[in-house]
């Protein structure tokens, strides 16, 4: 099979407060895909489903065709970073190797110790005494050393420098020179997805909204800017959502060339990640313009 997890009628609730829903979804081998969507959204919950930590929910969930409820070593195979998760702060990154080794058959002792040189790390510092985004290297270093097909990051570059968050982006890179190797990566920095995933999922109010390649999305979606005058001329069914600032209207269109060709007098500007984000999700639709 070439698929790394595949997802069938998944609902999972909290009371009457939300629900996750994901009717189908399929992660191809080889891939990295993003995760997106606000605070609140459901990236969490779905991870936690992945993972067996949510293990009360409807449907199916499969990772490498098997059922993830089932006995097998998905512990081998799967690398986790989550974004509240971390080791006792009396430990060493000596002694994480030490544990590490006796959890995973794949622990490799000599590659952990080439990402603590390769991060700056020393072995025999008390993790209490690690800087937020050292602490953050530490995890990922862990998670990369047992040698996972699956990667599945929550937050992985957060509290990180631009020039650390480089590093570790160009790290993920190469474990994905493996054909094997898939990597599921949620993160609120949408611009390190714009440099490395392959695909998008957007989520919003636990649902599903958007799920294509990010240069589908990069090169198909745009923003319209016009005047209060001009907003009016615009036809309803071209317009997703909108934003009124102070001295202009932001609309999210789609089939960015065709609208150019519409609407030749107006600028059309590519749009980013995160303008896709706060457009769907903060911008008034069509159906409530008058």
């Amino acid at each position: 099979m070439n698929n790394a997890i595949e997802i069938k009628d998944l609902i999972k609730k909290y009371d009457d407060k939300f629900t996750l829903k994901v009717p189908k979804l399929t992660i191809t081998k080889g891939t990295i895909v993003g995760l997106i969507g606000e605070n609140g959204a459901g990236k969490t919950t779905l991870i936690k489903c992945l993972l067996g930590i949510i293990n009360k929910y409807e449907g199916q969930i499969k990772i490498f065709s098997k059922e993830e409820k089932e006995e097998y070593l998905a512990k081998e195979d799967i690398g986790v970073v989550l974004d509240n998760m971390f080791f006792p702060d009396i430990l060493k990154p000596k002694d994480i190797s030490i544990i590490m080794h006796d959890i995973y058959k794949t622990w490799d002792k000599n590659l952990f110790y080439n990402y603590l040189q390769k991060f700056n790390i020393s072995p025999q510092t008390q993790i209490k005494k690690l800087s937020t985004g050292t602490k953050k290297k530490l995890e990922i270093a862990t998670a990369l050393s047992h040698k996972p097909k699956l990667l599945i990051l929550d937050e992985p570059t957060s509290g990180l420098d631009p020039v650390v968050r480089r590093e570790i982006l160009d790290l993920f890179l190469e474990y994905m020179q493996n054909p094997e190797n898939t990597i599921l990566l949620s993160t609120h920095i949408t611009t390190d997805l714009e440099h490395i995933a392959d695909y998008i999922i957007f989520i919003n109010k636990g649902n599903i909204i958007l799920n294509a390649t990010r240069d589908e999305i990069l090169d198909n979606y745009g923003i319209l800017k016009c005047g209060e005058q001009e907003f009016n001329t615009i036809a309803k069914e071209d317009i997703i959502s909108y934003q009124k600032n102070r001295y202009d209207y932001q609309i999210l269109v789609k089939d960015k060339k065709n609208m150019q060709k519409k609407y030749k007098n107006f600028i059309i500007d590519n749009i980013t990640l995160e303008d896709l984000m706060v457009l769907k999700i903060k911008g008034a639709n069509n159906e409530r313009i008058n």
